[in-house]
Formats: structure tokens, C-alpha cells, sequence
């Protein structure tokens, strides 16, 4: 529950806190592996990508989010890995992190990461599953978490019970929308855009990591450069891909998502 203007209840500050929590393990695993060379740090890191994607299930579902809610999670999430599957034949151009952050943006950083991670599952059920896909859900989960954090409603994007807490920062008077921020009346906001060109970098360090823990050896600096060199010509497309995807989608799935959020009372 919200209390005050911009301020959030005791459970709701204590599940932000896990949250964050959970998001930070990853790294931190990884920067520890890396850093003592600790053997076995592929099933390592993968096992604390686990309990961190079930600590971030785990206060969703805390937040007993109404049903209307989880549909349009789990609708958004579909259409996401759908997208990835139509797309198959680009390869890094994918559509998920666009409408993880799309949610993220509209309907709070649990949304968003919800549809990020459920996007990879469900998609994999085509692609094949593998160790690959609690790094994937975790990746894609966390670039909709971040949106949530940082576009959606300030302090109170989410209420104790998962749903919206208001209207998006991109939608505050000239918040990215007027000439001042780059982008004409109506138009996807530049912070948006560049939010989503970085968010393929951001997806390919936590996976590049994840091959470079595993399967790289010797770890040293050079082998570890040279394995992330090889990566960004990929991560690059996968940018650029989802800020084309954003600035075709923006517009009109905000208008569709403000229509369903006002039509069921989510926000």
C-alpha cells in the first residue's frame, strides 16, 4: 500500500529491498567468481541465478496481484516471446526486452520483470531449454525491472499488492515528450530509446558472463576481453533493434495499456 505522497508502506520498502537484493546476487556471484577464479563457477552462478529468480517470483506473488493484473503480465509476456519466435530469422533482433520495458514502464517494475523472464521461458519452449534460460529470464527480467525503476511512477510504482501506482515519469508534462527532450509530441521519449539501445549491452554482459565463467579458460584479462569483444557487434544489434522496436510500439501500446488500466481500475 501507498502511504503518502511518493512514500511506500514498511512492506513495501522491506519487498523493494529484496527485491534489489536478489537483482544485485547475480553480479556479485559473477564479480567474485571472476575475481578468485572459484572452480565450478558456471553451476555456481547458475544456482544463484535461481534463487534469485525465485526471490524475485516469490515477491510478486507476495504482492497478491489481482487477476486483472496477471493477465496482462502474462498477455504481454506471450505476445514478447511470440515476437522472439517471429524474429527467429534476425538473429539478436528480438522484441522481448522492448515490451519488458514497455511493462516496466506502464506498469511497474515487478510487471516488467515478470514479462521479461516469463517472455524467455515460454519462448524457449521453441528454441530448447538449457542452462541458458534462468540467465536469459534473469537478463531480460532485469532490463524490465530496471525500466519499472526507472520510468514508472517515482517510490510507489508498485503498491504492496503489485498493482500500478500511477502514471509513468515519461508522462509528466514534458518528460521526454517536447522538443527540450528529443522527441516530437507523441513520440517514443528519448530516455526511453536510450534506455533501450543500452539494454542489449546490459543483456549481453550478464550472458557474455555467464559463457565466459562457464566455458573460457584460461580466465585471464586478455581472454575475457577478447570473449566480450566478440560479443558486441551482437549486443549492438540488439540495441538498436530495440529502440527501433520502441519507437514503433510506444505510442500505441501506451495508449492501449492506459485504456485497458483505466477500463479494469489497475492504475
Amino acid at each position: 500500500m501507498v502511504v503518502g505522497d511518493g512514500a511506500m508502506s514498511v512492506p513495501a520498502r522491506r519487498a523493494h529491498a529484496t527485491e534489489l537484493l536478489a537483482l544485485a546476487l547475480v553480479p556479485s556471484a559473477m564479480g567474485a567468481c571472476a575475481l578468485w577464479e572459484i572452480d565450478g563457477a558456471a553451476g555456481f552462478t547458475l544456482l544463484v541465478v535461481l534463487v534469485a529468480l525465485a526471490l524475485m517470483f516469490g515477491t510478486f506473488e507476495a504482492s497478491r496481484p489481482g487477476l486483472r493484473q496477471l493477465m496482462v503480465t502474462v498477455v504481454l509476456a506471450s505476445v514478447a516471446a511470440a515476437g522472439r519466435v517471429a524474429f527467429s530469422a534476425l538473429p539478436y533482433v528480438k522484441p522481448v526486452s522492448a515490451v519488458a520495458i514497455v511493462a516496466g514502464a506502464l506498469l511497474g517494475r515487478r510487471s516488467g520483470f515478470m514479462v521479461g523472464a516469463l517472455a524467455a521461458l515460454l519462448s524457449n519452449v521453441v528454441f530448447g531449454q538449457g542452462a541458458w534460460t534462468p540467465w536469459q529470464m534473469y537478463a531480460w527480467g532485469l532490463v524490465g525491472y530496471l525500466a519499472g525503476e526507472l520510468f514508472a511512477a517515482p517510490a510507489h510504482a508498485e503498491d504492496c499488492r503489485g498493482r500500478p501506482g500511477g502514471p509513468s515519469r515519461l508522462e509528466a508534462p514534458g518528460a521526454g515528450m517536447t522538443p527540450a527532450g528529443g522527441s516530437a509530441p507523441g513520440a517514443a521519449p528519448l530516455a526511453l530509446v536510450v534506455y533501450g539501445l543500452l539494454s542489449g549491452p546490459l543483456y549481453g554482459l550478464i550472458l557474455n558472463g555467464w559463457f565466459v565463467l562457464g566455458f573460457v579458460r584460461p580466465l585471464t584479462w586478455q581472454s575475457v576481453l577478447l570473449a566480450y569483444g566478440q560479443g558486441i557487434p551482437f549486443d549492438l544489434v540488439h540495441g538498436v533493434s530495440t529502440a527501433l522496436f520502441l519507437t514503433l510500439l510506444w505510442l500505441p501500446w501506451q495508449r492501449s495499456l492506459r485504456r485497458v488500466l483505466a477500463k479494469f481500475d489497475l492504475g
